[in-house]
């Protein structure tokens, strides 16, 4: 059953395996003590160390192995923005960044503290000069993800460190999802990342804090790992991680070159084997494995499902489920479509065939999910008198507000109007992406009693 959901958790890699095995008998003592156990147990954590701050590009001591890449995070902004507090308390981080970062934004402003979101593109790229023109003189912090982690957009981390550099400000790297692909370019103050991003095991995440940057830790602190984390390191996990980062890396060349092949077929194919889909992200900056699309008249978590059954394994940036009425903050802030959304993201030695058979897979799955909620299979060509329809969508999440849309605007003469009426969130990034999609004029967003009203004109 092939496994397209590496974004998420990469399956661990053999050589982290090895290591981890190796690892158990070796470094079970406690590397703080001096009797011949511990020794080896501390050479083993220092060798990790050396190893992952090279891949890295720091210091071994301004190195810390934490429980997770979450965790990492956490500590990182807490410690940077308390470290600098005398500065201010404004901290800035883009629209698109992994929810452990934002968590922390939230945490920070519920102190106090002030947040400022800078906004993405289309592709979810922020503009480097669009970040350097929010640092201000009271920001302590300013944090960008490498790569995104819905729709594998890199960022422009070099331009954005030399902005914040000239501001005097340390700028965190979130590297969770490219650091396996190689290094992060200079100029970065703070640098987090999570090893089961890359085939190492859970339970391990590195920050690294270069030396000068002030820093403060947060909360009770003892001995270990400089006080940045503490507790009992996890030996074995964490050599299992450095031997397995060295490993990938040494692979990401040949690697890179192959998958990235295998996504642009799934990019150039999707759409002709499957009507009304947008692949979003940047189609050439991008992480060479991961690739996003949005599927009209489609239920994300459905199509999830659909392919499960038929042996696929992918997830979805979008939030559109049972527990949840809002779509992906990532999809959301680059204003394109959210429904019907799937992550599809390689491993390591995935095959052509296997990204055959996906193909071969998802037309029949799609055209399924979309045959039970009702969608239209064509325009109807015939209008009515009526110059303007009302659609009563509430209480109906998506995508059947725009199912519903889309079955009556043939029903209204070229220059009607139809307004939809919704009080489904995803609708304010649904019904605006089909009317780019289906060339229609989408007039606005007006208030309702219940939920917002979405006017659409008909163009054709």
């Amino acid at each position: 059953m092939p496994y397209f959901d590496a974004a998420s958790a990469a399956p661990l890699h053999p050589v982290a395996r090895q290591a981890l095995l190796a690892a158990l008998d070796e470094g079970w003592a406690d590397p703080a003590r001096l009797y011949r156990e511990g020794r080896r147990a501390r050479l083993l954590l220092d060798a990790a160390r050396e190893a992952a701050a090279e891949a890295v590009g720091c210091r071994p001591d301004e190195l810390t192995f934490t429980s997770s890449g979450t965790r990492a995070v956490h500590s990182g902004i807490s410690g940077a923005l308390a470290g600098r507090r005398r500065v201010g308390r404004h901290l800035v981080v883009s629209a698109v960044e992994h929810s452990s970062v934002l968590h922390s934004a939230a945490t920070h402003e519920s102190g106090g503290g002030s947040v400022t979101e800078v906004p993405v593109d289309v592709t979810g790229a922020v503009r480097a000069q669009a970040y350097a023109s929010v640092l201000r003189e009271d920001t302590a912090l300013a944090c960008l993800q490498s790569a995104n982690h819905e729709v594998g957009t890199e960022q422009p981390v070099g331009e954005v460190a030399e902005a914040c550099r000239a501001a005097g400000v340390p700028l965190l790297v979130d590297a969770a999802q490219s650091l396996g692909w190689g290094p992060v370019p200079a100029g970065w103050s703070l640098l987090t990342a999570s090893a089961h991003k890359w085939g190492g095991p859970a339970g391990v995440g590195l920050l690294a804090v270069r030396k000068g940057v002030r820093f403060a830790v947060q909360g009770p602190a003892d001995e270990r790992e400089s006080g940045r984390a503490a507790g009992f390191e996890d030996i074995p996990a964490i050599v299992a991680a450095a031997a397995s980062l060295r490993a990938v890396r040494a692979e990401a060349a040949a690697e890179s070159a192959r998958l990235r092949a295998l996504v642009d077929r799934i990019r150039a194919r999707v759409p002709v084997l499957v009507p009304d889909v947008e692949v979003v992200g940047d189609p050439v900056r991008r992480l060479p494995h991961l690739v996003t699309f949005s599927c009209l008249y489609a239920d994300g978590e459905t199509l999830l499902h659909e392919l499960d059954r038929s042996g696929f394994s992918v997830s979805s940036g979008s939030s559109c489920t049972s527990s949840t009425l809002t779509p992906s903050h990532v999809l959301r802030a680059m204003g394109v479509l959210s429904e019907g959304n799937v992550r599809v993201s390689l491993p390591a030695g995935t095959s052509e065939e296997d990204v055959d058979r996906f193909l071969e897979a998802l037309p029949p799955a799609v055209a399924g999910v979309r045959e039970k909620l009702g969608a239209p299979t064509a325009t109807a060509p015939s209008p009515a008198p009526a110059a303007s329809l009302v659609v009563d969508a509430l209480g109906r999440r998506c995508p059947i507000p725009v199912i519903e849309l889309a079955k009556v605007i043939g029903e209204v003469p070229v220059g009607g109007t139809v307004t939809v009426l919704s009080d489904d969130e995803a609708a304010r990034l649904d019904i605006p992406a089909w009317c780019a999609m289906r060339e229609q004029e989408y007039v606005g967003e007006e208030p309702a009693d219940r939920g917002s009203a979405y006017v659409v004109r008909r163009l054709s």
